[in-house]
């Protein structure tokens, strides 16, 4: 039996309170409307995410992508269809107005893991950076409300998206690599003179080192470029957008704090200090011109 949209919302509600750790303390600072919209499209991100990274072969995961794009267009179309989930997507699609494309692009752009193959030059990564994560801002900032200032917004929304890929890179350097996956661009790692079985040591090269401060001063230059969005977000969205830069800027400075030792152990921010992030944000639901505190750079 098809669910009821408000079952569809539950459904989405579960996954996204399950599964999203970084995410869904700043989902719980919008209004129920928002947050439900927000858990329908964490919880489309995380299945598609699943279908790429799930057992079977490379073929048989582009098969299971592709009839994923046919479901998603049939739920789009107000057809039946048996992912329980779709159809509080499709009411969140509708209702605050994204377009479909921006979902079809995140398909796109996780089928690009399905044959993990290595970025000749950082714009090739960029490219990777804009499909499985700026269009992912780009929903958001319409269920959080923006101006678009001319395309502003848009155009610093993707560079957020780019700032948290990069962080989420840095991050998984090592796991990423034992999959067969290796983000850091070949050029740049044949300039800091990096060999790809370094990824997997115990202990970050001189090389490595270098070249992992020098993405992390990549990604604080992305960072810098999302702090003038937050004035063109509604009121209502801007505790939400803060806490999720916060705690993704925080992961960073975790990093660089442990001197790029990502290797040996996953680098995360303490819970007590995602809460703080988030009610540090909350009161920017409440002031007409938000107050952002310059973070602490880098290293």
């Amino acid at each position: 039996m098809e669910p009821t949209l408000a079952a569809s919302y539950q459904f989405c509600g579960k996954i996204a309170r399950r599964e999203a750790r970084n995410f869904h303390c700043a989902f719980r600072l919008l209004p129920r409307a928002r947050r439900q919209s927000m858990d329908a499209l964490y919880a489309f991100m995380r299945h598609t995410d699943d279908l790429a990274d799930g057992s079977g072969s490379a073929a048989e995961k582009e098969a299971a992508l592709g009839l994923w794009q046919t479901e998603l267009e049939a739920a789009l179309a107000a057809e039946p269809v048996a992912w329980p989930g779709l159809l509080a997507l499709a009411d969140t699609v509708s209702r605050w107005g994204i377009s479909p494309s921006l979902l079809n692009e995140v398909i796109e752009g996780v089928s690009m893991d399905v044959q993990p193959r290595p970025f000749a030059s950082f714009d090739e990564l960029v490219d990777y950076c804009y499909h499985v994560a700026s269009v992912v801002g780009l929903c958001c900032i319409h269920i959080w409300g923006y101006r678009s200032d001319g395309g502003r917004a848009e155009r610093l929304a993707e560079a957020c998206g780019i700032a948290l890929q990069l962080t989420n890179i840095l991050r998984d350097v090592r796991e990423d690599a034992r999959n067969g996956r290796v983000y850091l661009p070949q050029d740049e790692m044949a300039r800091f003179g990096v060999e790809p079985r370094e990824l997997d040591a115990d202990r970050p090269s001189r090389g490595l080192h270098d070249l992992l401060a020098f993405q992390a001063q990549r990604a604080v230059g992305y960072y810098e470029q999302a702090r003038e969005l937050v004035p063109l977000i509604d009121p209502v969205g801007r505790p939400v957008l803060l806490t999720i830069v916060g705690i993704y800027r925080a992961l960073l400075d975790e990093i660089a704090q442990r001197d790029y030792n990502v290797l040996n152990t996953r680098v995360a921010v303490p819970t007590w200090r995602k809460a703080a992030i988030a009610l540090r944000a909350l009161p920017q639901r409440f002031l007409r011109q938000p107050i952002v505190q310059s973070p602490t750079l880098v290293p």
